[in-house]
């Protein structure tokens, strides 16, 4: 990170961004820029028919909670700081390939990185069970696409092209696992962006669901992502721990050991097959927090300190600059 901060420094910085600090009176403002993914659409959608639509769970005003279902126009939304580093971060929350949800995992954790200078982008993914020809890669090319135009967009804009990582949460951790550790476009090219690499260049996952086997799995991700039945091929080809990683990104893993939706050995399993592969690994197990606490839920909690060690990590790795 720019100016050397030391741990302590970073650390009361980062606890001081937007979204962890005391809560607000009114939701902050959703960002107005947004990039389509498929601007002819998105490929192998003949069989949809479903009708997207956006979900309002919270009835607090001061903030959103949010989830987006049946998506067919996959989007990234654009979260700029004030004053940019070279890096960009593909955020991908998480909602057990049911939905996806946009506040808690997207864009409240993107304000936070904004807030140190990254260039972030939420993507609203398309999920597996609505239609689309490609089943359960449908959102592997949404998160492919989406890597690789702001990849592009780095050039363009004057960022670093080689410092785009991603983060990922709950099941949104599952698909940028999937980014990061399938080299195999899900994809036919279809412009210039399609030509650069699809694979991040840092990975931060969040409580991820990793595996898609008893008796760790997390049922509902998988049944939305494989169906009620898979086969045994299946499943070991949709679990992280059981991929090849060789010539993956560095990797920071974060999970609550107290996580009754996502157990914990979901990310120890994978810790240990990304230290198999030689890929560079931080893992943070707190002792208390649960599942899906992103940035809005860990006041006063362990888990607190999380953006600020994956900050502190990111920097060890000249990311951002």
């Amino acid at each position: 990170m720019a100016g050397g901060l030391d741990r302590r420094s970073l650390v009361a910085g980062v606890l001081a961004l937007p979204g962890l600090a005391s809560a607000q009176t009114v939701a902050p403002p959703d960002p107005t820029e947004t990039i389509r993914l498929w601007p002819n659409g998105a490929p192998g959608g003949q069989g949809v028919r479903v009708t997207p639509q956006v979900v309002e769970r919270s009835t607090d005003p001061g903030f959103h909670d949010r989830y987006a279902q049946y998506t067919t126009d996959p989007i990234l939304s654009v979260v700029r700081p004030e004053r940019a580093s070279g890096a960009s971060m593909l955020l991908i929350p998480g909602g057990g390939y049911r939905w996806a949800v946009v506040d808690k995992e997207g864009l409240d954790v993107a304000r936070v990185f904004a807030a140190a200078g990254v260039t972030c982008y939420v993507l609203r993914y398309r999920l597996p069970a609505d239609g689309w020809a490609a089943g359960p890669d449908a959102p592997l090319q949404d998160a492919q696409r989406a890597l690789r135009l702001i990849r592009a967009a780095a050039v363009a804009e004057g960022r670093d092209p080689a410092k785009v990582a991603v983060l990922g949460a709950s099941a949104g951790g599952h698909l940028a696992g999937l980014l990061a550790a399938r080299s195999d476009a899900a994809y036919a090219p279809i412009d210039a962006a399609d030509a650069l690499s699809h694979r991040p260049d840092l990975s931060i996952l969040l409580y991820p669901v990793a595996t898609m086997a008893d008796p760790h799995v997390h049922a509902g991700s998988r049944r939305h992502l494989l169906g009620e039945a898979p086969s045994p091929d299946r499943i070991a080809a949709y679990s992280l721990e059981r991929m090849d990683w060789t010539g993956a990104a560095p990797t920071f893993l974060l999970h609550a050991l107290d996580d009754a939706a996502v157990p914990v050995e979901n990310s120890l399993n994978l810790l240990a097959a990304l230290r198999t592969a030689s890929v560079p690994v931080e893992a943070h197990l707190f002792q208390e927090g649960g599942h899906g606490f992103g940035v809005r839920l860990i006041a006063g909690r362990p888990a607190q300190a999380w953006p600020a060690l994956a900050l502190a990590w990111a920097a060890r790795h000249h990311w951002p600059q």
